[in-house]
């Protein structure tokens, strides 16, 4: 004789009732379990309320609690460095990021650029972060995440912060909400101080890109970048090279203001793969002053950027 069925099967009727791994009632208190995985911030709570406020108007029910668990994903995080600054490091972030998402990955980028974040300019919102449990949540720009210490502090103010302060930092943005990122892509400062180290001590990179001018000046400071990530056998997926031959926009004749070529010799010295070129550009100054990334588009522009990051991640998976 089957026995009386359990007043919570009531809620195979709510949305997201394929979520509940588990219902019980016990001295008038239900207690469920769902799993989240994969929700933003507002669909957890929007689940959490829908499956509280089902079982709370049960007349069996007194109390209904609902707890959320969710599987942390596999995910690859990528660390985008330079030996120096000014070499365009953060615009080929913040674009390499968007360009993978159009590749169909779920992308995060964290502005890990303690001393002069840029990347609210470069992907065009100062929204501000919320958080939930002391975890920060990502804001979302041009299909991907991301996270700066520019959303965190008002515009102009320096960040006057010893090392262990800025390492805390970065923490913070790592260890934050991601949700199912598949990757992570961190725009580190330039040089190789104590944040790439603490980064590479905590976090782990699955793998650098290292960005470049082709000048020899800027390939010195690149080959010490290059060098930190071989003692801290992180490995080096490849070298890019930023700035790379100028065409005059009204005559169309092609200049190397900062030489030619000079990264894609270092990276075959090294034994580095080179993974392309982005040319100076002045309408990718403009886009970038703008907010509005070239690689959400179409164009030339775009399609550099969506080679680089095709091999890019084609270097991250012979990596693994």
């Amino acid at each position: 004789m089957a026995g009386p069925a359990n007043p919570l099967s009531i809620l195979d009727g709510v949305r997201g009732a394929d979520r509940i791994r588990s219902r019980r009632l016990s001295g008038g208190i239900a207690t469920i379990v769902a799993d989240a995985t994969g929700l933003s911030p507002a669909e957890r709570d929007e689940l959490e309320r829908d499956l509280k406020s089902a079982a709370a108007a049960l007349p069996e029910v007194k109390e209904a609690r609902v707890a959320l668990t969710a599987s942390q994903p596999a995910r690859k995080l990528i660390a985008i460095a330079s030996g120096k600054g000014g070499v365009g490091k953060s615009t080929l972030s913040a674009n390499l990021a968007i360009a993978i998402a159009r590749m169909g990955r779920k992308v995060g980028l964290i502005d890990a650029d303690v001393y002069g974040p840029s990347q609210t300019r470069l992907l065009g919102t100062d929204e501000r972060p919320t958080a939930d449990a002391k975890r920060l949540n990502p804001v979302e720009a041009h299909g991907i995440r991301f996270l700066s210490l520019g959303q965190l502090v008002s515009p102009g103010h320096a960040l006057a912060w010893r090392g262990p302060m800025a390492s805390g930092a970065l923490a913070q943005l790592i260890e934050a909400d991601w949700g199912d990122c598949e990757i992570l892509v961190v725009d580190l400062p330039p040089g190789t101080g104590d944040v790439q180290l603490s980064l590479v001590q905590k976090s782990r990179p699955d793998g650098a890109l290292i960005v470049s001018t082709p000048q020899a000046l800027s390939l010195i400071d690149a080959t010490r970048a290059i060098d930190l990530f071989g003692k801290t056998s992180v490995p080096v997926l490849g070298l890019v090279e930023n700035m790379s031959g100028y065409v005059c926009p009204h005559c169309g004749e092609q200049s190397d203001p900062f030489g030619s070529g000079g990264a894609e010799d270092a990276a075959r010295e090294l034994g580095i793969p080179f993974l392309g070129r982005i040319p100076l550009d002045g309408a990718l100054r403009e886009a970038s002053d703008a907010g509005t990334p070239p690689a959400a588009s179409d164009g030339p522009q775009s399609t550099a950027f969506a080679q680089i990051a095709a091999k890019l991640l084609e270097a991250l998976e012979s990596a693994d």
